[in-house]
Parts: structure tokens; C-alpha cells; sequence
């Protein structure tokens, strides 16, 4: 059999990143406990002198490509307060062979509170993009977890007509299954999310989770209604909240998430969220 250098070549040329961060308590504020980074993907602190502390995820390879793989790990220690978010939106370019991955696992323990705020998520024509996120809270843990995500350009007349795209969802609490969702679009993406039951033409999606979260949360996002471009409907049950977004482009699906999080969110948002 004939060696395949094309192939071998790309498969030697892809970008792996890893982020593990564990941060705890010291003397009433959070602090890092233990950082390590691999490849492509890099976390920094830029304010860690509050209670507080706010990480920064910055992919060095500017962007994911097919056969690409990036793993982030966060555990919050008890009492422990954290917010991530990203240095940019991320791109994740055509790839019409080889899927792309990207391996989300956060910990938070009792007392702890978790912010997972990361830019948007931008899909680009031909994607093939597997995603999973697995949370595990103790009892007594917070969480605000919010993922947007956005199909073309609208703004630069790009738009993903088809493609491959995975989004895998699973939030435990004290080891019991609390939150579960798989989204799956495949083919003709464009074409499925014109339809009226997946987002009546919408190309700009995100959805916000709140543990806890209770009524409350929901008619404080119903309370401003009139103030969204799109589309927005937020739910209750079981001591959780979830908020669903749609938008006609990621600008104005920015605008109503931002709404939304500073309405739930109880905290400032990232700085970068606000540039």
C-alpha cells in the first residue's frame, strides 16, 4: 500500500491544547491551586486580586481545524469563586474529513461558584466540530454556564449551508444526573435551522444555565422582553434555570445575551465581554 504524505502530513500538523486549572481558597480569596497547560491553549489571570478570581482561555492556534483536539479541565476547591471566559470568539474552520473535538470537564465543589462565560463559538462552512461538557457539582455548588453559538458571518455574507456539529451536554449534582442535552445537526444545517421548530432562520443560538435557579430568574428575564432583538424563553424546574437565545446574526444575539446574564448572573460580567 502506497504511504499516504498528504494525509500523514495534515495528521502531524494539527493542533492539540490542554488547560487543567484547579483553584481554592487562601485567607478568604480564590487563588490558583494548580495550573498546567499543553500545546496550543493557554489560561491567564489578569485581575487576581479580588475575592474573586477571573481566568482568560487564549487558543494560540487561531482557531480549530479538522483533527484538532482541545481539552479544558477546571476545578473549583470549596468556597472558591471563578469566572472563565475566552480572549476571543472561537473559529472552528471548514474540515470535511476529519472531525474536530473539544472536551469540556468542570468540578465545583460545596460553596463553590463557577462562572463559564466563554466568547461565542463561530461555525464556518463545511464544520466538523464534536463538542461535550460534563459538569459535576457537589451539593452547596453554583454554577452560570453560558455557550453561544453562531452559524457564518453573517456580517462578512457568510453562512454554513452544511456541515457536522455535535453539542453534548451532562450536569450532575451530588452524582445524581441534573441536566442532559444532545444537539445534533448534520447535512444541510442551514436548511434545518430554517425551519420554524429550530430556529425559523435564526444563524445565532445560545443557551444560559443557572444552578440554582428558581422562578425568580425566569420572570426576571421575562421582565425584559420588550428589550431583545430576538428570540428568548427561560424555564424552570428542579432548582435549575435555563434560558434559550435566537438571533438573526451574533450582533444582535450579543446584545440579548448580555441582558440576560447580567439580569441572572448576580456578578459583573468579563471585561472582554464588555469591549
Amino acid at each position: 500500500m502506497a504511504f499516504d504524505k498528504t494525509h500523514a502530513t495534515f495528521a502531524a500538523n494539527r493542533a492539540v491544547g490542554r488547560v487543567a486549572l484547579t483553584v481554592a481558597t487562601l485567607d478568604g480569596r480564590t487563588r490558583r491551586a494548580r495550573v498546567r497547560e499543553q500545546g496550543s491553549l493557554r489560561v491567564r489571570f489578569p485581575h487576581g486580586d479580588g475575592e474573586a478570581l477571573d481566568a482568560v482561555l487564549v487558543n494560540t492556534a487561531g482557531g480549530i481545524a479538522g483533527g484538532d483536539r482541545f481539552d479544558i479541565a477546571v476545578t473549583v476547591g470549596e468556597g472558591a469563586r471563578l469566572t472563565v471566559t475566552s480572549a476571543a470568539a472561537e473559529k472552528v474552520y471548514r474540515a470535511p474529513e476529519t472531525e474536530a473535538a473539544i472536551g469540556v470537564t468542570l468540578t465545583v465543589a460545596a460553596g463553590g461558584k463557577l462562572a463559564w462565560l466563554p466568547q461565542e463559538t463561530i461555525l464556518f462552512d463545511g464544520v466538523n466540530l464534536r463538542r461535550t461538557i460534563d459538569v459535576d457539582l457537589a451539593d452547596g455548588a453554583s454554577l452560570l454556564l453560558a455557550e453561544a453559538v453562531i452559524f457564518g458571518r453573517s456580517a462578512m455574507g457568510e453562512a454554513v449551508d452544511r456541515g457536522h456539529f455535535i453539542d453534548r451536554w451532562r450536569v450532575r449534582r451530588a452524582g445524581q444526573l441534573a441536566f442532559a442535552e444532545t444537539v445534533r445537526l448534520d447535512g444541510a444545517i442551514a436548511q434545518q435551522l430554517a425551519a420554524s421548530a429550530v430556529a425559523k432562520g435564526g444563524v445565532a443560538v445560545a443557551t444560559v444555565l443557572a444552578i440554582p435557579g428558581d422562578d425568580s430568574a425566569v420572570a426576571a428575564v421575562r421582565a425584559i422582553t420588550d428589550n431583545f432583538a430576538g428570540e428568548v424563553g427561560a424555564s424552570a424546574w428542579n432548582g435549575l434555570a435555563v434560558v434559550r437565545l435566537c438571533a438573526r446574526d451574533g450582533a444582535a444575539l450579543r446584545r440579548d445575551l448580555v441582558s440576560v446574564l447580567t439580569t441572572v448572573g448576580g456578578a459583573p460580567l468579563p471585561r472582554l465581554w464588555l469591549n
